[in-house]
């Protein structure tokens, strides 16, 4: 039978496998999901070179990526000298997916630029979906996070 730490590992490991998967380097994905899955609150980076049996040296890229991916926060603790890092727990998926609307709010713009320059063809035909799906996301991910809004203040309501 697996102990809590075991489990923990195996879920950490394949939780970064989806995010390696999605584009985020292994390291940095496994980091990450050590950071969302463990109870502690901050983590010095000896401390999660422990925690996942590897070299501080591989927890410094890690970490950089996040801090300036904006997924994880870089702070002092007031018993060490040491940076260390957390994730903001109160919203973490919703900061992370609802930061993502200025980006495609720029794919959609460059993508209607590039339909008005270039003469008609396949080319700006593909780029004029391109900026609608994109608008499309825009509106919908903008309804999308005031909903998650309503529904995270009903959870708080009924305290959960």
């Amino acid at each position: 039978m697996k102990d809590d730490n075991e489990t923990l590992l195996d879920f950490v490991e394949r939780f970064a496998q989806l995010l390696a998967d999605a584009g985020l380097q292994k390291m940095t994905a496994r980091v990450f999901a050590y950071i969302l899955a463990d109870d502690a609150t901050s983590y010095t980076a000896a401390e999660l070179a422990h925690g996942l049996s590897v070299s501080r040296a591989a927890i410094s890229g890690a970490v950089r990526e996040l801090n300036t991916m904006g997924l994880i926060a870089k702070t002092r603790r007031s018993d060490t000298r040491s940076d260390v890092y957390n994730i903001d727990s109160g919203d973490v998926w919703g900061r992370i997916m609802f930061a993502r609307v200025p980006l495609v709010r720029r794919y959609r713009e460059v993508a209607e630029a590039g339909a008005a320059e270039l003469p008609a063809g396949p080319g700006s035909e593909r780029l004029r979906q391109t900026a609608e799906f994109m608008a499309f996301m825009e509106t919908e991910m903008s309804a999308m996070q005031r909903k998650w809004e309503r529904h995270l203040e009903e959870q708080e309501r009924q305290g959960r």
